[in-house]
C-alpha cells in the first residue's frame, strides 16, 4: 500500500485525481504492475516497476525504437526511472485474447485481427538493423531451453531423464539452436501474442516489448500463430503464415524463397520457444505462486509434440516427451 500511495502522489503532481481513480489494468509474469488512471473523460496507464526488481530503461528504449519503426506502442508521457514510475497513453481495454473469446467473435474477427498483427510484424521487421537491441545469441537461447528440464521435467512432473533421454535432449537442443542462429535476423518482440496485442486504432496496439532482441526472423510469427493462450486450427495457421511470408517477401525481408524451408525454420523455432515456455510456466507456479499458467501447459506441450514427430532429427525428443508426459499425438500437416 505504501508504494501505491507513492505512485498516486507522483501521478497527482500532473493529473490530480483521487486514489480511487487508479484501478488495476493488468499484471504480467514479472514484478511490474499496471493501473488505469481516469481523469474526467481521459484515461492513462501508470506502470509501477519497483527499481530493485525491474529496470525501466529497456522499456523506454524499445518503445522509442518500435514507435520509430511505425508500429503502435504506448507513448511515454512522463517518467521517474529512479522510482520505477511511468505514465503512458492508454491503448484500450481489449486484448486480442479477449476479443477472440468474446461471445460475438466470428471468423471475420479472427481474420481481421491476425492479418493486422502480421502486417504490423512486417512493418516492424522492415525497420530492423543491428546494434539497436541485444543479440538473441547462443547463450540466451540455451539459457531459455535449460528452464525446461529444471522446472518442467524435474520440479513440475517430478521426473528424471535417463542417460539416453538426456543425450537426445542435448542433441535436439543443439539442432534447434543451430537452426535459430542460422536464420536471418530482425527485431524480435519475444512475446508477440494475444495477451500483448490490443484491439485499438491503429490496430494492433503492442505491449510488453521491453525484452526485445535482435534475432531469428521466424520467432515472432511463432509467438503469434502458435500462441500459448489460444489455439487456431493448423490449416488456418498455415493460411496466415503463407500470407505473412508473401508480405515479407514483397517487403524484401530475408525470408527463405521456398515456403517449405521457411516453414521448417518456423516449426523448429517453435520447439525452442515452447520448451522455454513450459519451463517458465512451471517456474511461475512453483517459485512465484502464479498458478494460472498451469491451464496453458497442455496446449504448449501439444505444439511441441506435434512438431517433433514430423521431423526425423526431433523424434527422439518426441519419444522422451511422450514418456515423461504420458501423452501421444498424431502427425498433422507438414511439407
Amino acid at each position: 500500500m505504501h508504494r501505491l500511495n507513492a505512485l498516486h502522489a507522483w501521478v497527482n503532481e500532473t493529473h490530480p485525481a483521487p486514489l480511487s481513480a487508479l484501478t488495476p489494468a493488468s499484471s504480467d509474469a514479472s514484478f511490474r504492475r499496471y493501473f488505469r488512471l481516469t481523469c474526467g473523460s481521459e484515461t492513462f496507464i501508470v506502470m509501477d516497476a519497483p527499481p530493485e526488481k525491474e529496470d525501466c530503461h529497456p522499456f523506454m528504449a524499445v518503445a522509442a525504437l518500435f514507435a520509430g519503426a511505425g508500429v503502435h506502442v504506448p507513448q511515454i508521457l512522463r517518467a521517474d526511472v529512479a522510482r520505477g514510475f511511468l505514465l503512458l497513453t492508454d491503448l484500450g481495454h481489449t486484448t486480442y485474447l479477449e476479443a477472440l473469446a468474446a461471445p460475438r467473435a466470428t471468423d471475420a474477427t479472427a481474420q481481421q485481427l491476425y492479418r493486422a498483427a502480421l502486417s504490423a510484424l512486417v512493418t516492424l521487421q522492415r525497420a530492423s538493423r543491428p546494434g539497436c537491441l541485444p543479440e538473441y545469441d547462443e547463450a540466451l537461447l540455451r539459457r531459455e531451453v535449460a528452464l525446461f528440464p529444471e522446472w518442467y521435467v524435474e520440479r513440475h512432473l517430478g521426473q528424471q531423464l535417463d542417460a539416453a533421454e538426456q543425450k537426445a535432449f542435448e542433441q535436439s537442443v543443439n539442432a534447434l539452436v543451430a537452426n535459430a542462429l542460422a536464420q536471418p535476423k530482425v527485431f524480435v518482440h519475444r512475446d508477440y501474442h494475444s495477451r500483448n496485442l490490443m484491439v485499438c486504432h491503429p490496430n494492433p496496439g503492442i505491449l510488453d516489448f521491453q525484452d526485445a532482441v535482435y534475432g531469428p526472423i521466424t520467432y515472432d510469427a511463432v509467438s503469434l500463430l502458435k500462441d500459448a493462450y489460444v489455439r487456431q486450427e493448423e490449416a488456418q495457421r498455415l493460411d496466415w503464415l503463407v500470407r505473412y511470408w508473401e508480405q515479407a517477401r514483397a517487403a524484401q525481408l530475408a525470408v527463405a524463397a521456398d515456403f517449405g524451408e521457411y516453414y521448417r525454420d518456423f516449426e523448429w523455432m517453435g520447439v525452442q520457444r515452447h520448451l522455454k515456455v513450459l519451463g517458465i510456466f512451471a517456474r511461475l507456479h512453483h517459485r512465484d505462486g502464479k498458478s494460472g499458467y498451469l491451464q496453458d501447459l497442455p496446449r504448449v506441450l501439444q505444439y511441441v509434440l506435434e512438431t517433433c514427430v514430423r521431423y526425423r532429427e526431433l523424434r527422439p525428443l518426441a519419444h522422451m516427451l511422450h514418456r515423461i508426459s504420458g501423452q501421444d499425438t498424431a502427425v498433422g500437416l507438414t511439407f
